[in-house]
């Protein structure tokens, strides 16, 4: 069972639209002992950093993905604002602790407005990193949807999954062991995003 994470700020229907697309069996829980049944777990999230990690930390969740995630070795998949939360810090408004399962920060784009708007939102091509298992079978060039004002910074470069370049690259994707996280929607990127979902839900650990 794929457990798409209710905690009040993600896109969660057109998520768990993309696995019913697929044929698999998703639902959205809302209280974190429901981690204990899923096979699969989805972090989306559409907003703010701080604000995210205040629903998550007073909703008891930061916890059980701690305990089914990092120590149980759950797939796990990040999603735009699902993909910040897994940084040592944000600086969206204020500087605030992330979960800290990947080293480096998010920060605000830095870029020249004449050239290009914040946020980021369109389609843009991304370049994986050697062969990554999220993008296997995705031919060269292919393109996802973002929308997002803010980006990753890692401080390992190997826990980089895929890159984009917008003004500047940054991380499109991460990878480390069974944690996976997409700055892209896939559930917004048609068949490309659809495959990324493939892929992930195709990880059986190391």
């Amino acid at each position: 069972m794929i457990a798409i994470i209710d905690y009040g700020m993600g896109n969660l229907l057109s998520v768990l639209k993309a696995f019913e697309h697929l044929g698999e069996e998703a639902r959205v829980i809302a209280t974190p002992a429901r981690l204990a049944d899923a096979t699969h777990v989805v972090l989306p999230g559409v907003g703010a950093f701080p604000d995210a990690m205040a629903a998550l930390t007073k909703n008891g969740w930061v916890d059980a993905l701690q305990r089914e995630v990092v120590e149980g070795g759950k797939p796990f998949l990040g999603v735009c604002l699902g993909m910040q939360l897994l940084a040592e810090f944000g600086e969206e408004n204020v500087h605030c602790s992330g979960l800290a399962w990947i080293r480096g920060g998010v920060r605000r784009f830095v870029l020249n407005p004449k050239q290009y708007k914040v946020p980021h939102v369109g389609w843009n091509e991304i370049t994986p990193v050697d062969d990554s298992l999220l993008f296997r079978g995705l031919g060269p060039g292919a393109t996802f949807y973002f929308v997002h004002s803010y980006h990753m910074i890692c401080e390992d470069k190997t826990d980089i999954a895929a890159y984009c370049d917008y003004g500047y690259p940054f991380p499109a994707a991460i990878r480390r062991g069974n944690i996976f996280a997409t700055q892209f929607h896939p559930e917004k990127s048609q068949d490309n995003g659809l495959k990324v979902l493939e892929n992930f839900l195709a990880y059986r650990g190391a």
